[in-house]
This record gives C-alpha cells, sequence and structure tokens, in this order.
C-alpha cells in the first residue's frame, strides 16, 4: 500500500511516500519503451523528509542531482539506489559549502534548478547553494529553455547582445531556430521594439517586389530553392550593410521572416495568378496559341485541357505536375496532338525535349519526328518554356535555345552544365 507523506503543489517535483511502512522519495522522470512516464523511488529517513518539507532548495538540488540516476536507468533498467541514497546526508545534511563542493563532483539537472528559479550567474560560477536563494516552487519552462539556447549558441563562439535577442523574441525563434518565425511584438521589451522594427523595415524594403514562386516538381505547396536564395541574400546585404552590430542568429531570423513570408503568400496564391506572374517573363514570338493540350505524366496518366475551360493551360499543366510528381515521376509531356508538337519536360535532369511531327504515319509506316534538346535553368525556366509553348507552340520556343539534336551531344553538354 502506497501514502503520500508530502507533496508540493507543483505536481513534478518528488513526493515522499509511505509503501509498506516505509519512506521513500518517488519521483518521475523519463520514459519507457512504450513512451509512457517512468516512476522510481529510493528509501528516505524521517530526518531527511524534515528537511525536504522546510527547505524547497534542498528539495530541488536533490530533485536536479537524482535526475541523472534516472536518465541512466534507460527505458528498462532499475534506479542505481545505492547511488540515489548517496545523495542524501551531503546535499539535505551537510553545510552550503559542501554542498557546492558536492555539485562540483557529480552530474547534475541545470535545467531543472533554472526552471524553478535559480540565479543562473551564480550556477555557472559554481556557487549552487546561493543561486538557490531565489528558488520558486512554480516552474518557468520557457526560462529554462531560454538558458539552453544560449549555452549552445555561446558553445559556438554567439553571444546575443540586447537587439540580437529583442530580434530573435520578435520572431519566436530565441528558443528554436528552426521553428517557422511569426511577428511577435508583444514579446519584446517596449523599450527595444523600435530598434527591433527599424530592423524588419530594412528587410522589408530590400526585398519589396521580390516574390517566392511555387515548385511544382517537388508538390504542391513547395516554393522555388532559387527565389529563396536571391530573397536571402538581398535581405541578409541590406541588414548587414545597415546593423553590422547584429550577430549572424539575428540577421537569419530576419532572413527567415521575410522568406518564409513571401512563400506562405506564394502558397496561398491562387495557381492562376501565380502563373500570370510568371507568364510575363515569356517574350512571345510567332507561333500559334494552343487551343487544346494533352498533359501526360511517366506513369500514363493523362488529363485533358480545352481552351474554354475556366483555367489557363499553364495553371492546369502545373497544377498536374503538383499533384502527380514523386521521385518516381518526374517526366512530363504536354502535347498537341492535332498540331502534331509537343515538349517533354525531364526534372530529374533539368532538361527538355521539344518534339515536332515531320511526317505522318501512311499506310502503316512509322511516323517521322524532329526531337531537339534544351537545358533547363531550374523552374523559373521551366515556367518561361511552358508559357512559351502553350502560347506558341515549338516555333515559340527558338529564342530559348541552343537546342541540340544531337543525344551524345547533348549530354556533353548536360555534364559540362553539372560540372559547372
Amino acid at each position: 500500500m502506497r501514502d503520500i507523506v508530502f507533496t508540493r503543489t507543483s505536481g513534478w517535483i518528488p513526493k515522499v511516500i509511505r509503501e509498506t511502512g516505509e519512506l521513500k522519495l518517488m519521483l518521475g522522470a523519463g520514459a519507457d519503451a512504450n513512451h509512457e512516464p517512468r516512476t522510481f523511488t529510493f528509501s528516505i529517513s524521517e530526518a531527511h523528509l524534515a528537511v525536504i518539507r522546510e527547505d524547497l532548495a534542498r528539495h530541488l538540488l536533490l530533485w536536479s542531482a537524482v535526475l541523472p540516476l534516472c536518465d541512466a536507468a534507460g527505458t528498462r533498467g532499475k534506479l542505481d539506489e545505492n547511488a540515489a541514497v548517496a545523495l542524501l546526508d551531503p546535499i539535505l545534511l551537510a553545510a552550503p559549502a559542501d554542498v557546492d563542493a558536492l555539485f562540483r563532483r557529480v552530474r547534475w539537472d541545470r535545467s531543472r534548478l533554472v526552471a524553478h528559479g535559480a540565479d543562473i550567474g551564480l550556477l555557472e560560477r559554481g556557487q549552487v547553494w546561493a543561486a538557490m536563494r531565489a528558488a520558486t516552487e512554480t516552474s518557468n519552462v520557457k526560462r529554462a529553455q531560454e538558458y539552453h539556447a544560449d549555452r549552445r549558441r555561446a558553445e559556438r563562439g554567439s553571444v546575443l547582445g540586447p537587439l540580437d535577442a529583442a530580434i530573435l523574441r520578435y520572431t519566436g525563434q530565441y528558443v528554436h531556430g528552426s521553428t517557422v518565425p511569426r511577428r511577435m511584438p508583444d514579446a519584446v521589451d517596449p523599450a527595444l521594439l523600435p530598434e527591433v522594427m527599424r530592423v524588419i523595415a530594412t528587410a522589408e524594403q530590400a526585398c519589396a517586389g521580390m516574390r517566392i514562386g511555387r515548385d511544382p516538381r517537388r508538390g504542391k505547396r513547395a516554393t522555388d530553392k532559387s527565389d529563396w536564395t536571391r530573397m536571402e541574400r538581398t535581405v541578409e546585404a541590406a541588414v548587414r550593410r545597415a546593423h553590422p552590430e547584429l550577430v549572424d542568429d539575428a540577421v537569419r531570423t530576419v532572413n527567415f521572416l521575410m522568406c518564409s513570408e513571401a512563400a506562405n503568400r506564394s502558397r496561398n496564391t491562387p495557381m492562376e495568378d501565380d502563373e500570370e506572374t510568371a507568364g510575363r517573363r515569356a517574350d512571345f514570338r510567332g507561333g500559334t496559341r494552343k487551343t487544346a493540350l494533352s498533359f501526360t505524366d511517366d506513369k500514363g496518366v493523362e488529363k485533358k485541357w480545352l481552351q474554354d475551360g475556366p483555367r489557363t493551360a499553364t495553371a492546369e499543366f502545373w497544377e498536374f505536375v503538383g499533384d502527380r510528381t514523386a521521385s518516381d515521376n518526374e517526366v512530363f509531356t504536354i502535347e498537341d496532338e492535332e498540331r502534331g508538337e509537343g515538349i517533354q519536360l525531364h526534372f530529374y535532369a533539368d532538361s527538355i525535349a521539344r518534339i515536332t511531327t515531320l511526317r505522318e504515319g501512311v499506310g502503316g509506316s512509322e511516323p517521322e519526328y524532329r526531337v531537339e534538346y534544351g537545358l533547363v535553368d531550374g523552374i523559373g525556366g521551366y515556367r518561361t518554356l511552358v508559357s512559351a509553348f502553350v502560347r506558341g507552340g515549338c516555333v515559340a520556343l527558338d529564342q530559348h535555345g541552343p537546342w541540340i539534336s544531337d543525344v551524345a551531344e547533348f549530354e556533353r553538354a548536360r555534364r559540362r552544365r553539372d560540372a559547372r
């Protein structure tokens, strides 16, 4: 039978229980193989209970020192009870100087003490007992997270100034740099907010008018890496020029904010609007605008487009690509059966083929085709070529050459491009 003898209002601080007449300290730590919390217990005396009741600081210090033993037990192992019991007298009953000496010899969970209000400066100097004068029963997990984030930065030689820290808090990336940044002015010290907004304004002015388009080759909501990189470099150069005092982490989070917002705007833009913007890049010359097209992928799936439909051919095609693209499905074709011409996009090789029917098959004979190959510069290049073909057919692609009919010569050109 288990009875709770003493517990504090904060649920995770170890409890004192009586089990089959014996006093024990009980704490939860880690998880088992099924990801369920593990519970550990070890024996204590009445004298230890008296200190735990009266002295929050010693109670927290004991918890901090026992947690590494729980971690060592893993998902199935037993707690080293002898090691746990050996911590009781030196932490709960010894003089403050001896407590500090112990914490210089044993492993302990620093984050628990920071979360419960320990003075970080004193902890860093090894004055654990003095650091716990400010201890609180309630826990501030965010304080511990920020402390660990600062330690990680210090390990790589980065120390935040007040403005750097304010910018990271504004974007919500002070603790986790990989989270999607947001605008959180309420998280910033009001005295520093105007300076933060000046940095943000510098970034916004630098990338005004720039966009990050979608890249359907990588899925319906994927965005163009080259557009992202171009905006990132533009913002970084402007911010570093205007605010040279900022550390890399602060500049990086401003970059991330601008780029992620631009990418999100693109993801939420209807495909027709996105294609209209991209289409303005294509310089249409000659040829005849398409009225009916067939789209196919490498799996043989086909989709038809007619001019009198509700959407543009380019919008329909790129949506088809976004829906169908996969690591084993990277070849897409647009064909105008009536005019006997088409293009085949090879996403795996950043290349394209344009195919023109020279002679229809007659009397069982095979038709004759002219196949020419071209190199493509990323999704922007593909968008331009698709738009040009839809607007004017194969003849409209002449200006986007060179076009190479010899396969071996084209492969040499592709290898030279990839080597660069």
